[in-house]
Protein backbone atom coordinates (compact mmCIF):
# COMPACT_ATOMS: atom_id res chain seq x y z
CA UNK A 1 0.00 0.00 0.00
CA UNK A 2 1.39 3.43 -0.92
CA UNK A 3 1.97 5.38 2.27
CA UNK A 4 0.63 8.73 0.98
CA UNK A 5 -2.20 8.02 -1.50
CA UNK A 6 -3.47 4.75 -0.05
CA UNK A 7 -3.19 2.98 -3.44
CA UNK A 8 -1.47 -0.34 -4.06
CA UNK A 9 2.17 -0.41 -5.07
CA UNK A 10 2.58 0.24 -8.83
CA UNK A 11 -1.15 0.75 -9.44
CA UNK A 12 -3.29 3.81 -9.95
CA UNK A 13 -6.40 4.70 -7.92
CA UNK A 14 -8.60 2.55 -10.14
CA UNK A 15 -6.45 -0.55 -9.42
CA UNK A 16 -4.92 -0.76 -12.91
CA UNK A 17 -1.17 -1.34 -13.24
CA UNK A 18 0.72 1.78 -14.19
CA UNK A 19 4.40 1.45 -15.21
CA UNK A 20 5.06 5.12 -14.52
CA UNK A 21 3.70 4.82 -11.00
CA UNK A 22 5.62 1.58 -10.57
CA UNK A 23 8.92 3.31 -11.38
CA UNK A 24 7.95 6.23 -9.21
CA UNK A 25 7.21 3.96 -6.26
CA UNK A 26 10.48 2.07 -6.71
CA UNK A 27 12.43 5.30 -6.82
CA UNK A 28 10.66 6.67 -3.79
CA UNK A 29 11.22 3.48 -1.82
CA UNK A 30 14.89 3.45 -2.74
CA UNK A 31 15.28 6.97 -1.51
CA UNK A 32 13.57 6.20 1.77
CA UNK A 33 15.79 3.13 2.24
CA UNK A 34 18.91 5.14 1.56
CA UNK A 35 17.78 7.74 4.06
CA UNK A 36 17.21 5.06 6.70
CA UNK A 37 20.56 3.45 5.85
CA UNK A 38 22.37 6.77 6.13
CA UNK A 39 20.81 7.33 9.53
CA UNK A 40 21.92 3.88 10.68
CA UNK A 41 25.46 4.50 9.40
CA UNK A 42 25.67 8.00 10.84
CA UNK A 43 24.66 6.88 14.32
CA UNK A 44 27.88 4.96 15.14
CA UNK A 45 29.91 7.43 13.10
CA UNK A 46 28.67 10.32 15.23
CA UNK A 47 29.29 8.32 18.38
CA UNK A 48 32.91 7.56 17.38
CA UNK A 49 33.43 11.17 16.38
CA UNK A 50 32.13 12.36 19.73
CA UNK A 51 34.27 9.84 21.64
CA UNK A 52 37.42 10.85 19.75
CA UNK A 53 36.67 14.52 20.34
CA UNK A 54 36.35 13.86 24.08
CA UNK A 55 39.67 11.97 24.10
CA UNK A 56 41.49 14.74 22.26
CA UNK A 57 39.90 17.39 24.48
CA UNK A 58 40.98 15.51 27.60
CA UNK A 59 44.54 15.35 26.29
CA UNK A 60 44.64 19.10 25.72
CA UNK A 61 42.94 19.69 29.07
CA UNK A 62 45.50 17.59 30.96
CA UNK A 63 48.40 19.39 29.28
CA UNK A 64 46.81 22.73 30.14
CA UNK A 65 46.21 21.50 33.71
CA UNK A 66 49.88 20.49 34.13
CA UNK A 67 51.07 23.87 32.84
CA UNK A 68 48.72 25.79 35.12
CA UNK A 69 49.63 23.62 38.12
CA UNK A 70 53.38 24.06 37.64
CA UNK A 71 53.02 27.80 37.06
CA UNK A 72 50.80 28.32 40.11
CA UNK A 73 53.07 26.18 42.28
CA UNK A 74 56.15 28.15 41.19
CA UNK A 75 54.67 31.56 41.99
CA UNK A 76 55.26 31.46 45.80
CA UNK A 77 59.02 30.93 45.39
CA UNK A 78 59.31 33.67 42.78
CA UNK A 79 57.22 36.04 44.91
CA UNK A 80 58.94 35.35 48.23
CA UNK A 81 62.53 34.90 47.03
CA UNK A 82 62.63 36.94 43.87
CA UNK A 83 63.36 35.99 40.27
CA UNK A 84 67.07 36.74 40.64
CA UNK A 85 67.56 34.66 43.78
CA UNK A 86 65.93 31.64 42.14
CA UNK A 87 67.24 31.61 38.59
CA UNK A 88 70.58 33.46 38.89
CA UNK A 89 71.92 32.20 42.19
CA UNK A 90 74.11 29.15 42.82
CA UNK A 91 73.31 28.91 46.53
CA UNK A 92 71.09 25.94 47.30
CA UNK A 93 70.79 25.33 51.03
CA UNK A 94 67.18 24.48 51.89
CA UNK A 95 65.86 24.91 55.41
CA UNK A 96 63.29 22.22 56.12
CA UNK A 97 62.11 23.60 59.48
CA UNK A 98 61.94 27.21 58.27
CA UNK A 99 61.79 27.22 54.46
CA UNK A 100 61.90 31.01 54.14
CA UNK A 101 65.36 31.08 55.75
CA UNK A 102 66.89 28.83 53.11
CA UNK A 103 68.58 29.60 49.78
CA UNK A 104 67.08 28.18 46.62
CA UNK A 105 69.21 29.21 43.66
CA UNK A 106 68.99 26.73 40.79
CA UNK A 107 71.71 28.08 38.50
CA UNK A 108 74.16 25.30 39.38
CA UNK A 109 71.60 22.63 38.48
CA UNK A 110 70.66 24.45 35.29
CA UNK A 111 74.34 24.47 34.35
CA UNK A 112 74.60 20.74 35.07
CA UNK A 113 71.53 20.01 32.96
CA UNK A 114 72.80 21.97 29.95
CA UNK A 115 76.37 20.65 30.04
CA UNK A 116 75.29 17.05 30.59
CA UNK A 117 72.84 17.27 27.69
CA UNK A 118 75.44 18.82 25.40
CA UNK A 119 77.92 16.11 26.33
CA UNK A 120 75.35 13.42 25.62
CA UNK A 121 74.65 14.88 22.19
CA UNK A 122 78.34 15.24 21.35
CA UNK A 123 78.75 11.54 22.06
CA UNK A 124 75.36 10.19 21.00
CA UNK A 125 74.43 12.21 17.91
CA UNK A 126 77.33 11.00 15.69
CA UNK A 127 76.77 7.45 16.89
CA UNK A 128 73.03 7.60 16.15
CA UNK A 129 73.36 9.27 12.75
CA UNK A 130 76.22 6.97 11.79
CA UNK A 131 74.16 3.93 12.72
CA UNK A 132 71.28 5.23 10.59
CA UNK A 133 73.58 5.77 7.60
CA UNK A 134 75.06 2.30 8.02
CA UNK A 135 71.62 0.68 8.09
CA UNK A 136 70.42 2.70 5.10
CA UNK A 137 73.42 2.43 2.81
CA UNK A 138 76.00 -0.12 3.89
CA UNK A 139 74.42 -2.96 5.86
CA UNK A 140 73.29 -6.11 4.04
CA UNK A 141 69.65 -7.08 4.41
CA UNK A 142 70.24 -9.68 7.13
CA UNK A 143 72.35 -7.26 9.18
CA UNK A 144 69.83 -4.40 8.93
CA UNK A 145 67.26 -6.35 10.88
CA UNK A 146 69.84 -7.40 13.46
CA UNK A 147 71.02 -3.82 14.07
CA UNK A 148 67.44 -2.54 14.26
CA UNK A 149 66.58 -5.19 16.84
CA UNK A 150 69.59 -4.11 18.88
CA UNK A 151 68.52 -0.47 18.75
CA UNK A 152 65.00 -1.40 19.81
CA UNK A 153 66.35 -3.45 22.72
CA UNK A 154 68.38 -0.46 23.94
CA UNK A 155 65.28 1.73 23.71
CA UNK A 156 63.33 -0.78 25.80
CA UNK A 157 65.85 -1.07 28.65
CA UNK A 158 64.55 0.74 31.76
CA UNK A 159 66.53 3.84 32.67
CA UNK A 160 67.25 2.54 36.16
CA UNK A 161 68.97 -0.51 34.64
CA UNK A 162 71.15 1.70 32.45
CA UNK A 163 71.90 3.84 35.50
CA UNK A 164 72.88 0.75 37.46
CA UNK A 165 75.15 -0.25 34.60
CA UNK A 166 76.79 3.17 34.75
CA UNK A 167 77.12 3.05 38.53
CA UNK A 168 78.71 -0.40 38.67
CA UNK A 169 80.83 -0.29 35.50
CA UNK A 170 81.39 3.23 34.15
CA UNK A 171 81.93 5.09 37.42
CA UNK A 172 84.63 2.70 38.75
CA UNK A 173 86.31 2.66 35.32
CA UNK A 174 86.38 6.47 35.13
CA UNK A 175 87.61 6.65 38.74
CA UNK A 176 90.49 4.29 37.99
CA UNK A 177 91.54 6.09 34.79
CA UNK A 178 91.22 9.68 36.03
CA UNK A 179 92.03 9.15 39.72
CA UNK A 180 88.79 10.87 40.75
CA UNK A 181 85.57 9.68 42.32
CA UNK A 182 84.23 8.75 38.88
CA UNK A 183 80.98 10.62 39.45
CA UNK A 184 80.15 13.72 37.45
CA UNK A 185 78.88 15.08 34.18
CA UNK A 186 81.14 12.86 32.08
CA UNK A 187 79.63 9.67 33.48
CA UNK A 188 76.14 11.15 33.13
CA UNK A 189 76.84 12.14 29.52
CA UNK A 190 77.99 8.61 28.69
CA UNK A 191 74.81 7.13 30.17
CA UNK A 192 72.60 9.66 28.39
CA UNK A 193 74.42 9.12 25.09
CA UNK A 194 73.47 5.46 25.25
CA UNK A 195 69.85 6.41 25.96
CA UNK A 196 69.46 8.95 23.11
CA UNK A 197 71.00 6.72 20.43
CA UNK A 198 67.75 4.80 19.68
CA UNK A 199 65.76 8.02 19.21
CA UNK A 200 68.36 9.64 16.96
CA UNK A 201 68.98 6.44 14.99
CA UNK A 202 65.32 5.70 14.26
CA UNK A 203 64.36 9.24 13.26
CA UNK A 204 67.54 9.80 11.23
CA UNK A 205 66.91 6.56 9.34
CA UNK A 206 63.37 7.73 8.53
CA UNK A 207 64.77 11.05 7.30
CA UNK A 208 67.23 9.24 5.02
CA UNK A 209 64.47 6.98 3.73
CA UNK A 210 62.39 10.05 2.88
CA UNK A 211 64.99 11.25 0.34
CA UNK A 212 63.68 10.46 -3.17
CA UNK A 213 65.34 7.45 -4.75
CA UNK A 214 65.88 9.40 -7.97
CA UNK A 215 68.37 11.70 -6.22
CA UNK A 216 70.38 8.73 -4.99
CA UNK A 217 70.33 7.05 -8.41
CA UNK A 218 71.36 10.27 -10.15
CA UNK A 219 74.39 10.62 -7.88
CA UNK A 220 75.46 7.04 -8.55
CA UNK A 221 74.89 7.50 -12.29
CA UNK A 222 77.27 10.48 -12.29
CA UNK A 223 80.02 8.25 -10.97
CA UNK A 224 79.94 9.23 -7.28
CA UNK A 225 81.17 6.71 -4.77
CA UNK A 226 78.90 5.49 -2.00
CA UNK A 227 80.49 7.78 0.57
CA UNK A 228 80.30 10.76 -1.79
CA UNK A 229 76.62 10.01 -2.30
CA UNK A 230 76.07 9.83 1.45
CA UNK A 231 78.09 12.90 2.42
CA UNK A 232 77.18 15.22 -0.47
CA UNK A 233 73.68 14.10 -1.41
CA UNK A 234 71.81 12.10 1.23
CA UNK A 235 72.92 13.91 4.38
CA UNK A 236 72.36 17.44 3.00
CA UNK A 237 68.96 16.40 1.60
CA UNK A 238 67.85 14.95 4.95
CA UNK A 239 69.54 17.56 7.15
CA UNK A 240 66.31 19.00 8.56
CA UNK A 241 64.99 15.60 9.52
CA UNK A 242 68.29 14.65 11.16
CA UNK A 243 68.33 17.95 13.05
CA UNK A 244 64.82 17.19 14.32
CA UNK A 245 66.03 13.75 15.43
CA UNK A 246 68.93 15.27 17.37
CA UNK A 247 66.64 17.83 19.04
CA UNK A 248 64.19 15.13 20.08
CA UNK A 249 67.13 13.21 21.49
CA UNK A 250 67.98 16.35 23.44
CA UNK A 251 64.45 16.35 24.86
CA UNK A 252 65.02 12.77 25.97
CA UNK A 253 68.29 13.70 27.66
CA UNK A 254 66.97 16.78 29.45
CA UNK A 255 64.10 14.90 31.05
CA UNK A 256 66.05 11.83 32.20
CA UNK A 257 66.27 11.45 35.98
CA UNK A 258 67.06 8.07 37.52
CA UNK A 259 70.00 7.06 35.36
CA UNK A 260 71.61 10.48 35.76
CA UNK A 261 71.02 10.58 39.50
CA UNK A 262 72.93 7.34 39.97
CA UNK A 263 76.14 8.55 38.30
CA UNK A 264 76.33 12.36 38.56
CA UNK A 265 77.11 12.57 42.28
CA UNK A 266 74.19 14.82 43.39
CA UNK A 267 76.39 17.63 44.76
CA UNK A 268 75.06 21.17 45.28
CA UNK A 269 77.80 23.02 43.44
CA UNK A 270 78.42 24.86 40.20
CA UNK A 271 81.19 23.26 38.17
CA UNK A 272 82.45 23.10 34.62
CA UNK A 273 84.70 20.14 35.31
CA UNK A 274 83.09 17.01 33.80
CA UNK A 275 84.79 14.84 36.45
CA UNK A 276 83.38 16.75 39.44
CA UNK A 277 80.17 15.88 41.26
CA UNK A 278 77.18 18.09 40.55
CA UNK A 279 73.41 17.85 39.96
CA UNK A 280 70.84 18.48 37.26
CA UNK A 281 67.37 19.95 37.61
CA UNK A 282 65.69 16.56 37.48
CA UNK A 283 68.02 14.86 39.95
CA UNK A 284 67.66 17.69 42.46
CA UNK A 285 63.87 17.48 42.25
CA UNK A 286 63.96 13.75 42.96
CA UNK A 287 66.49 14.12 45.76
CA UNK A 288 64.69 16.86 47.68
CA UNK A 289 61.00 16.37 46.94
CA UNK A 290 60.42 13.99 49.86
CA UNK A 291 61.17 16.52 52.62
CA UNK A 292 60.13 19.71 50.85
CA UNK A 293 57.23 21.96 51.79
CA UNK A 294 56.31 25.62 51.49
CA UNK A 295 58.75 27.80 49.58
CA UNK A 296 61.16 24.87 49.41
CA UNK A 297 58.67 22.83 47.39
CA UNK A 298 57.76 25.86 45.30
CA UNK A 299 61.43 26.23 44.34
CA UNK A 300 61.40 22.64 43.12
CA UNK A 301 58.36 23.45 40.99
CA UNK A 302 60.32 26.41 39.59
CA UNK A 303 62.91 23.89 38.39
CA UNK A 304 60.10 21.91 36.78
CA UNK A 305 58.94 25.12 35.10
CA UNK A 306 62.40 25.58 33.57
CA UNK A 307 62.31 22.02 32.24
CA UNK A 308 58.84 22.63 30.82
CA UNK A 309 60.03 25.76 29.02
CA UNK A 310 63.05 23.91 27.64
CA UNK A 311 60.86 21.12 26.31
CA UNK A 312 58.37 23.54 24.75
CA UNK A 313 61.13 25.50 23.00
CA UNK A 314 62.73 22.32 21.65
CA UNK A 315 59.38 21.02 20.37
CA UNK A 316 58.75 24.34 18.60
CA UNK A 317 62.19 24.09 16.97
CA UNK A 318 61.46 20.52 15.85
CA UNK A 319 58.13 21.51 14.32
CA UNK A 320 59.76 24.43 12.52
CA UNK A 321 62.49 22.14 11.17
CA UNK A 322 60.00 19.54 9.97
CA UNK A 323 57.80 22.23 8.41
CA UNK A 324 60.78 23.67 6.54
CA UNK A 325 61.69 20.18 5.38
CA UNK A 326 58.18 19.60 4.02
CA UNK A 327 58.23 22.96 2.20
CA UNK A 328 61.65 22.23 0.68
CA UNK A 329 60.39 18.89 -0.64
Amino acid sequence: MHRRSGRLFGENRLGAPDPHLFLYDLREMGISRSVRLSRIVKTPDNFVKCALFICSSLTVFFVFLVIVFILSSSVPALKELGFKNVFFSTKWSPNVSAPLKGNYGILAFLNGTILTTIGALILGAPLGVGTAVFIDEYAPVWLKGLVFRGVEIIAGIPSVVIGWFGLTLLVPMIAEITNTSGYGMFAASLVLALMVVPTITTLSFEALQAVPEDIHDASVALGATRWQTVSRVLLPASLRGIAAAVILGMCRAIGETMAVQMVIGNARQLTFNPLTRTSTLTTRIVTDMGESHGVFRSALFAQGLVLLIFSAVLIIIVRAALKGRALSQ
